[in-house]
């Protein structure tokens, strides 16, 4: 974590000679990328809890879904080792609520976002609020 807090700050410093050291090509089409906007998407589901981390966002998301249709994505997935018999119910979702709870009383204004609808309904969700925060500051 504090690997990736040092990333982080270094692309705050300077975003562009930040991408250009991680050999991404910032405006290529001519323009001048010092007064273009940069955004910087971190993601992560314990975000919220890393309290090195809660002065550095603008906009906050959090990505909802229900305990049955997490419980059923989970148990589609293939890991190299399986969990045990009782792992989501014992363990995975409890911490979930925890942490939940403790990321709802951090202080961030977080916009919950429905999981249940298609990654495109999610994008498009996310891609306008974030043009329209933009569009209200310039």
């Amino acid at each position: 974590m504090d690997a990736m807090v040092n990333t982080v700050k270094g692309w705050m410093e300077n975003p562009v000679k930040f991408a250009r050291s991680h050999g991404v090509t910032v405006s290529p089409d001519g323009s001048d990328p010092e007064r273009e906007i940069h955004i910087l998407i971190i993601e992560g589901f314990l975000l919220y809890n890393y309290k090195p981390l809660l002065d550095v966002y603008n906009k906050c998301y959090y990505v909802t879904i229900p305990y049955e249709e997490c419980k059923r994505r989970r148990s589609t997935r293939t890991y190299t080792v399986p969990d045990p018999p009782g792992l989501f119910d014992g363990h995975v979702w409890p911490m979930y609520l925890k942490h939940r709870l403790q990321m709802e009383n951090c202080g961030l204004d977080i916009q919950y976002v429905d999981g249940m609808r298609t990654k495109d309904e999610l994008y498009n969700q996310v891609y306008e609020d974030i043009q329209n925060s933009l569009l209200n500051v310039l």
